[in-house]
């Protein structure tokens, strides 16, 4: 079929995508490389669609379907949509994702190249052509360009190639595109899911989520955007949660199962009860846990497969919780984030805890209980503490004793609870110990950046210390606000504030941290140890042996390369993006430990719908290198090679 023709039938409503489908993800990069492909004649793969009836079809946006037989695009979307914007120089119907990478291609007739628009670079050069004006009016575009150039003697001699070179990208239109199809009244969509995911085996396959969704979304079509509704309602609030996850709470709700396979036949009514039910309950739990612990953004925000349990719980109980439950729920949670209960298969262990609350009564207890046999012991140990950079289980804890404590700001001696007010006033982390001192003094990289060389200060205190030793400006401290120290935590023996026995300090500190996170659990559970076979106090035992990785690789390695990075991030932001994640870890997604800390990094893009998470590398070596690429991410290793990709291809202007 030529790709005008199924342009057309796009237009006409005899071709469209399947609710199942995900939205655009492609990048301008990729765009730039299928139209090079074309205009070079090369394979660019066959389609696959299914054929159907239209009443029967379950298909994405709010253009109508052409009456009789469709056919719904499974393979070949990307290719398809990039093709109809360049184009038409508009988004397809269906369209869901970043338009930025379908407008504004171009092409230069000597260079033989693709590139996207840059006014600076583009505009005094006559020879690069606009691909979406051109291909709009065809042969009558082509007249006009050749009679601009031959006006020019600088290109005159040139004008019949470049005659040839408009031609052959006014014939993409023309090429053939090899269109495979699945047919059959048999074809059930979870049929034609599973071809999908055959087909595209090399990348994401549909889950069952997926499936889901497009059923649900097939009797309510409204369904997909009211959920987005919710989730950027969060993500203004800082979380960063997906369609999946949200599901997941719908799900409980409706089936008390974990696994979607049971909401697939769900009444239409339910759905829009249970999606309205499942909202209220996540925001009265985000309410509790920021509230109750302090965690108030995605970066401390853990055990987040926790909550669809919770919402379940919440639901069962009729929306009301005394204060007694509220605080069992949360100690549930929190001992459930640091043991990371859901970090391997989620599923089975959300089923697990699901089982346990159907009978309200004594639920709570239950949880705890199962959780304690579970994981052999409730009781966090200094060993817990031996975590190393902020991407470490122990981190949102600390962050939460933080909050929810008497914590002092070291330079105005106020507590660092929730309502500070400016804008120096975010908390900010704080190497209690200079990690410039440290370097030098040969600590390694995981004792410069171990969780117990963290605390929490606002922003203008942690200029205000800068790069000085506590033994110095620890005694200014105390002096001004007396116990501001003790309240981070900070050993009193003023021996161990020296350099040279900063390792000694670090374990002083992570003997008084679990201890402080002991007391508080405890608090949480009013004196009802019972499911906890627990002595009323938490005493303190030796340190356990815990499991740490120690081949993290990448770091930032200097205070140079540091405020490189600082720079950077003030100079994305100045272009209107948001900053990058300085010091950004990767976790085994199974055991939950560090397995690489990128210098900065963007791991959802610099934009929302760009389908590639980027960093920024410096000095770093081929196993980061590789780890980026495992995980997707697309990665520069100088600072102004970045720059010139977030100019010319995210903001498509010309440094």
């Amino acid at each position: 079929m030529k790709i005008s023709t199924m342009l057309d039938h796009i237009d006409s409503g005899h071709i469209a995508l399947p609710e199942f489908q995900r939205g655009y993800v492609w990048n301008r990069d990729q765009v730039r490389s299928f139209f090079d492909s074309l205009y070079k004649r090369h394979p660019v793969g066959s389609l696959l669609v299914w054929v159907t009836e239209s009443q029967n079809a379950e298909y994405r946006g709010k253009g109508s379907l052409a009456q009789g037989v469709v056919k719904l695009l499974l393979d070949g979307q990307q290719r398809i949509t990039s093709l109809y914007g360049v184009v038409r120089g508009e988004k397809p119907k269906f369209f869901e994702g970043n338009e930025k990478a379908l407008f504004g291609l171009r092409f230069h007739l000597e260079k033989e190249e693709f590139a996207f628009y840059s006014p600076i670079k583009m505009d005094e050069d006559p020879l690069w052509i606009d691909i979406t004006a051109l291909l709009k009016e065809g042969h009558s575009a082509l007249g006009k360009f050749l009679e601009s150039l031959g006006s020019n003697p600088k290109y005159t001699a040139n004008v019949g190639k470049y005659a040839g070179r408009l031609s052959n990208i006014i014939g993409i239109t023309d090429i053939d595109l090899y269109v495979e199809e699945v047919t059959g009244k048999d074809k059930s969509i979870e049929i034609v899911v599973d071809i999908f995911n055959r087909v595209n085996s090399g990348g994401t396959k549909l889950s069952q989520g997926d499936l889901a969704l497009a059923k649900i979304c097939a009797e309510w079509p409204d369904a997909r955007e009211k959920m987005k509704t919710a989730l950027q309602t969060w993500i203004d609030d800082g979380y960063q949660f997906d369609l999946d996850w949200l599901l997941r709470n719908v799900n409980t709700i409706l089936t008390g199962e974990a696994k979607f396979l049971y909401l697939h036949n769900v009444e239409k009514e339910k759905v829009v009860t249970g999606l309205d039910k499942a909202i209220k309950a996540i925001n009265y739990m985000l309410n509790l846990i920021s509230g109750r612990l302090g965690l108030d953004h995605d970066r401390v925000f853990f055990g987040r497969y926790a909550l669809p349990v919770m919402v379940h719980y919440y639901d069962k109980k009729g929306g009301i919780l005394d204060e007694i439950e509220q605080d069992k729920l949360i100690f549930w949670y929190v001992q459930a984030a640091m043991w990371g209960r859901f970090s391997g298969s989620t599923e089975s262990f959300i089923d697990k805890d699901l089982n346990v609350i159907e009978d309200k009564n004594g639920a709570l207890d239950r949880l705890i209980e199962q959780l304690r046999l579970w994981h052999g012991g409730l009781n966090a140990e200094a060993g817990h503490f031996e975590g190393w950079s902020m991407g470490a289980r122990f981190y949102p804890v600390l962050y939460m004793l933080t909050r929810v404590g008497e914590a002092k700001d070291w330079g105005t001696g106020l507590p660092l609870k929730q309502g500070l007010l400016g804008k120096k006033n975010k908390l900010e982390v704080h190497h209690i110990f200079p990690k410039a001192v440290l370097y030098q003094h040969d600590y390694s990289k995981s004792q410069v950046n171990a969780i117990a060389n963290f605390c929490f200060q606002t922003g203008h205190t942690n200029l205000k210390i800068g790069k000085r030793e506590p033994r110095e400006y620890f005694v200014e401290i105390e002096s001004k606000h007396p116990g501001a120290l003790a309240s981070q935590w900070i050993p009193m023996d003023e021996n161990l504030w020296q350099i040279a026995n900063y390792l000694d300090f670090l374990e002083e500190r992570k003997r008084i941290l679990a201890k402080s996170t002991n007391n508080f659990m405890t608090n949480l559970l009013h004196s009802d140890l019972s499911a906890l076979g627990m002595a009323p106090v938490f005493e303190m035992q030796e340190s356990a042996e815990v499991e740490q990785v120690s081949d993290v690789v990448g770091s930032i390695d200097s205070e140079e390369e540091e405020q490189e990075l600082l720079q950077l991030n003030e100079w994305i932001q100045d272009q209107g993006l948001p900053a990058g994640n300085i010091s950004h870890e990767l976790s085994d997604p199974e055991k939950g430990y560090p397995i690489a800390v990128f210098d900065v990094a963007w791991p959802n893009g610099l934009q929302k719908g760009l389908s590639q998470p980027v960093a920024v590398l410096l000095n770093e070596g081929p196993a980061v290198y590789a780890c980026a690429n495992r995980l997707g991410f697309k990665y520069f290793t100088e600072v102004d090679a970045f720059k010139d990709y977030v100019l010319t291809e995210i903001l498509a202007v010309a440094d």
